[in-house]
């Protein structure tokens, strides 16, 4: 199945700012349609879309706004990083 023919079941969009946030915090999550239509307004925005199959099993538990818990930082930290190392994103 090439990229573009993959279809996303779930998905999870994260917000964080360093200045006003303690932990990023989940801002939409999905399943099925809903997770296609958060990865497509991502790269819309040119957000990166990460897959991460065992971390999107733990957000897409995790409430609307709520905190990412601190078992997630490392998880989180090394997405950060991984991003940020893009250098199309800042």
């Amino acid at each position: 199945m090439s990229t573009r023919e993959h279809q996303f079941r779930k998905a999870a969009a994260l917000k964080y700012d360093p200045l006003s946030d303690l932990a990023p915090k989940v801002i939409a999550k999905g399943m099925n349609e809903i997770a296609e239509m958060i990865v497509e307004i991502a790269r819309e925005h040119g957000v990166p879309v990460i897959e991460d199959p065992d971390l999107i099993e733990q957000l897409i538990h995790l409430e609307i706004y709520s905190e990412i818990p601190p078992e997630l930082y490392q998880v989180l930290a090394e997405v950060l990083a991984f991003v940020y190392g893009l250098g199309e994103y800042s």
